[in-house]
């Protein structure tokens, strides 16, 4: 198995190699066009197609609706739906090759719960995905207790090839970054809620006070306003505190989607 992994590393290092993408937008798109750019041949399909069609930079991506078992490396990018998730896992797990690896985000579900789902577990690795986090020089991944070094060596060499450095952390539901910035988040919400400020007012102190590169409400916006909430419930779910409860106001602007900022 180690022989046929440090095989499959190469391959990921290979301008010829395909990797898979499936999961939410704009991750999808973050992700695709990441892999493009380094000269990878990407496949790409969404859980939900998304609204305004994506147009893409590279002839090298490409929709699928199959998964070709000559896929070299797999990535599932869904945070707002773990049945959704399940199914993309294992229908992935059964169409690649046993030594393909399987990078999956692993913020509302622990990567070792995730690589119970599939047979082939010792392939599964958690990373910290988030809209716009690709863009970022370095990768949060977190192996699972089933994962072996070769897995490990694989997936950093495949994030090392997008240019990018990986941190090793701890199997846990968000994470570092994810966990730490949406909860600032939230706090900053329940900031609006007690007029304790306004947005604009709350991201430029955190931007000129705190020398953030974008203040707390900017930053949701960026992520996603779901992508939050779905990362605040999946802690307060895993470690029942109330510091991530998530606000009410939070709450309704998912809810209400692009709605909220015209008012």
């Amino acid at each position: 198995m180690a022989q046929r992994l440090k095989e499959r590393t190469k391959a990921t290092e290979s301008t010829k190699a395909v990797v898979y993408i499936i999961g939410e937008t704009p991750m999808v798109e973050e992700y695709s066009e990441m892999c493009a750019s380094r000269g990878y041949d990407v496949l790409v399909a969404w859980n939900d197609p998304p609204v305004k069609k994506h147009i893409f930079k590279s002839n090298a991506i490409k929709t699928s609706t199959t998964i070709p078992p000559s896929v070299s490396i797999a990535l599932e990018l869904t945070n707002t739906n773990g049945d959704l998730k399940r199914k993309n896992l294992e229908r992935i797990d059964k169409s690649l090759a046993a030594t393909a690896p399987i990078v999956s985000s692993s913020i509302t579900i622990s990567a070792t719960e995730q690589s119970s789902w599939i047979i082939q577990k010792h392939r599964l690795v958690g990373v910290g995905a988030l809209p716009t986090f690709i863009e970022k020089p370095l990768v949060e991944i977190a192996p699972t207790v089933f994962s072996p070094k070769e897995t490990v060596e694989v997936v950093a060499r495949f994030y090392s090839s997008l240019g990018k450095e990986i941190e090793l952390v701890q199997d846990r539901v968000g994470m570092v970054l994810p966990r730490i910035l949406c909860q600032i988040i939230n706090e900053s919400i329940f900031a609006v809620t007690d007029d304790v400020a306004t947005p604009n007012d709350i991201d430029a102190a955190m931007k000129l006070g705190a020398n953030y590169p974008n203040g707390p409400i900017e930053w949701a916006e960026k992520i996603g306003i779901k992508q939050v909430c779905a990362v605040l419930t999946a802690l307060q779910n895993d470690l029942h505190e109330d510091r991530y409860r998530v606000s009410p106001l939070l709450k309704q602007m998912s809810i209400a989607g692009e709605w909220w900022k015209t008012q």
